[in-house]
């Protein structure tokens, strides 16, 4: 699953073989509803949710760099309470539908057991995962994120909804994300989307291979 018809052009030649390439839209709403059509379909082993991303100023990333999710996380669903986010889990809420007394999911969903073994033969990081519906604009509210949620690699817009819809289809999950930029203030002077898009290939092709 990509988000935009760009991702998508880099990628197509890998598919077949079982591999197919999904054009979803941006966001987690648009990954969920494609993930779902597609596994529905068809079987498949594994739900992907590739492209670039910004990464967390802690994480270590640079633009070009590789990320391989360890899991993936709906980082902003919840509640602000006078400022203070309050996530699922806090709330008693949950993104499955739940008996009383069963445990709730907060919206974070473990990804694929090979994960950690991919980005060891990527050579990429390997770590959480964000998905939001609106990108992250301020060093305040990055490092806010990063507090909430420790070890957070990269932000993207797809990956928990990919994750979701694998869960409810019984298929495990993976995010694998080039870096394009940092997460923070919103500078496209510094962007380097092409690298990013390498970085991604590489990824999917360490996957395949």
């Amino acid at each position: 699953m990509v988000a935009t018809h760009a991702e998508a052009a880099r990628l197509r030649d890998l598919e077949g073989g079982g591999v197919r390439v999904v054009v979803c839209g941006v966001g987690p709403v648009a990954a969920a509803l494609s993930t779902q059509a597609a596994l529905l379909a068809a079987p498949y082993d594994l739900a992907l949710s590739a492209g670039i991303g910004g990464a967390y100023p802690g994480s270590g990333l640079r633009p070009g760099d590789l990320a391989v999710s360890s899991e993936l996380i709906q980082a902003d669903l919840g509640a602000d309470d006078a400022g203070t986010f309050l996530g699922l889990d806090l709330l008693g809420l949950s993104v499955e539908p739940q008996e009383a007394a069963g445990p709730g999911h907060p919206g974070r969903f473990a990804a694929w057991a090979g994960a950690a073994d991919l980005a060891a033969r990527a050579g990429a990081a390997c770590g959480p995962a964000l998905t939001l519906s609106t990108v992250t604009g301020s060093a305040a509210a990055a490092r806010a994120l990063e507090a909430r949620h420790p070890g957070a690699l990269t932000e993207g817009m797809e990956g928990a909804g990919v994750a979701h819809a694998a869960l409810r289809c019984g298929v495990p999950a993976l995010e694998v994300r080039g870096v394009s930029n940092m997460v923070g203030p919103r500078d496209r002077g510094a962007w380097r989307i092409g690298e990013a898009l390498a970085a991604t290939r590489r990824g999917l092709e360490a996957l395949l291979g």
